[in-house]
């Protein structure tokens, strides 16, 4: 099956009935069944499928072993979102080995197609997970004792699945077979459209990180307490959304979103005890991205005050400005200049596994047209013919790459 008939195959995996697109989240019945399709899809292409100690997945074509060429992506998706994001590097992996064994061709190193787990963060809150543990950025006990929405640990959840929570953490010895990463995605916003371009080759990944604003005041009832006898932490939360987007408007490169806010109890006649506000911080450049979050924090602390309530402020995720390996980079565009001509290099905002791991080997990232400019909702979208292109493309660096 085409990286197009594979996507075919899932699309009623997952689909949400209530903000349209795809719910897609670690753990879950659907993310179960993808990785279940995962594994049969890869077995039919000779490749022997493990699950490491942090739950991420690896087909292997040959011995696993040093100096590994990896290609993939993940499955999971945020809540309501495309056909694309994750699983378009994952299709294009397992469509490109086909089309290479069908070739007749053998990599001369061990070749891998690997499934993160949790990339997108949308359960448990923290982005890039199965990453993140496996390199070590991520501490196992801090990832443990995360909870997802409805208070459940990760502990807990993976432990209901069959895995074995104790043995999360850093893995040196599947981080240590990893020689390349490459990975194909999606592309996340209009760069590919502005080029006229179907694929390009990822040059950054401008640094990012998500906060938390746990504003606390006091839960009354809607129509028996007074305007001037309320401490609403409404009021605050709100105030904390329109500060985001008027500092992030005054810092070049800046973008900041509040995409999610939980108040408590939830109740409509009941005035809030406490609200949560998630805060996406993402700056270009080196450094940048802190300093707006405290500028940020300093006008929600403010308006709290004003409101006779209290604010804290936790860093959930972290991750700094990354530069792709310059070897790999000029090896991708090389290898494809040939069948495409010149590709262009292109930076981006949206975070991947490929960024995580690039601190720790030689990592690059292929980007597939996205003709809305798109993505993290159901519009996200790519034409078959440049899926083609992108599941071509990856097969041409991966054999140039493994020869």
């Amino acid at each position: 099956m085409s990286a197009v008939s594979l996507l075919a195959d899932i699309a009623g995996v997952g689909r949400d009935p209530h903000r349209g697109g795809y719910s897609r989240h670690a753990f879950d019945a659907a993310e179960g069944e993808l990785r279940a399709w995962f594994a049969e899809e890869a077995a039919r292409r000779g490749l022997d499928v493990e699950t490491d100690r942090n739950g991420n997945l690896w087909a292997w074509w040959g011995t696993p072993g040093p100096g590994a060429l990896v290609t993939g992506s993940h499955l999971d998706s945020v809540p309501g979102g495309g056909a694309f994001d994750g699983p378009l590097g994952v299709v294009s992996a397992l469509d490109a080995v086909k089309s290479l064994r069908d070739s007749g061709f053998r990599p001369a190193c061990p070749l891998a197609v690997v499934v993160f787990l949790e990339e997108e963060g949308s359960r448990f809150g923290v982005s890039c997970l199965g990453s993140r543990l496996l390199t070590g950025d991520l501490d196992a006990d801090k990832a443990r004792a995360l909870r997802d929405p409805d208070g459940v640990t990760l502990a807990e959840v993976a432990a209901r699945a069959g895995f074995d929570p104790a043995s999360f953490g850093r893995d040196d010895a599947a981080l240590s077979r990893i020689g390349r990463f490459i990975e194909l995605h999606v592309e996340q916003g209009r760069g590919l459209i502005d080029l006229d371009a179907p694929v390009a080759v990822g040059s950054t990944v401008i640094e990012h990180g998500r906060w938390r604003f746990s504003f606390t005041g006091q839960g009354n009832h809607a129509g028996a307490t007074l305007i001037a006898d309320r401490r609403d932490p409404m009021l605050p939360a709100a105030s904390l959304v329109a500060a985001a987007r008027r500092l992030a408007a005054g810092v070049a490169g800046a973008r900041a979103t509040i995409g999610r806010l939980v108040p408590r109890p939830g109740g409509t006649n009941v005035i809030a005890s406490t609200v949560d506000v998630w805060l996406d911080a993402r700056v270009a450049g080196d450094g940048n991205t802190r300093p707006l979050v405290e500028e940020i924090a300093e006008a929600a602390k403010l308006a709290a005050a004003e409101e006779g309530c209290a604010v804290t402020v936790t860093e959930e995720s972290y991750a700094g400005a990354v530069a792709f390996d310059a070897g790999l980079r000029d090896s991708l565009t090389g290898a494809l200049r040939p069948v495409l001509g010149e590709v262009p290099l292109l930076p981006t905002g949206a975070g991947h596994d490929a960024a995580i791991l690039g601190g720790h080997v030689p990592s690059g990232m292929v980007y597939v047209r996205n003709p809305t400019g798109i993505s993290h909702a159901p519009e996200e979208f790519a034409e078959d013919a440049d899926v083609a292109r992108g599941a071509a493309a990856l097969a041409t660096v991966l054999k140039d790459l493994s020869t």
